[in-house]
């Protein structure tokens, strides 16, 4: 049974940070691409950042600068932390996992930020 479990989320204020975690079970996870996606109300979930099971990482420009994806293998686990947050950045964050072919994929249940002004 694969289980991808977010932690981490919470009420910030802007310009804070937070660190979100992703422990996931049940998959071989080195050979996952792991990726970050957010949703907010009224609005399609979109790509936060990604990270290869080589160790690449592509982010939104939205988050260049402010965001950093990482991923420990021996714990099966993926970060995103999250500083310089904004109110825009309010949304619930999934975790994904996804073969490179893309026949296995897998999300978690979200986590919540909310950024204050």
């Amino acid at each position: 049974q694969v289980q991808l479990v977010e932690s981490g989320g919470g009420l910030v204020q802007a310009g804070g940070s937070l660190r979100l975690s992703c422990a996931a079970s049940g998959i071989i996870f080195s050979i996952f691409h792991m990726g970050w996606y957010r949703q907010a109300p009224g609005k399609q979930r979109e790509l936060v950042a990604v990270i290869t099971s080589g160790g690449n990482t592509n982010y939104a420009d939205s988050v260049k600068g402010r965001f950093a994806i990482s991923r420990d293998n021996a714990k099966k686990t993926v970060y995103l932390q999250m500083n310089s947050l904004k109110p825009d950045d309010t949304a619930v964050y999934y975790c994904n996992a996804q073969t490179m072919s893309g026949s296995q994929t897998y999300w978690g249940q979200g986590t919540q930020v909310t950024v204050s002004s």
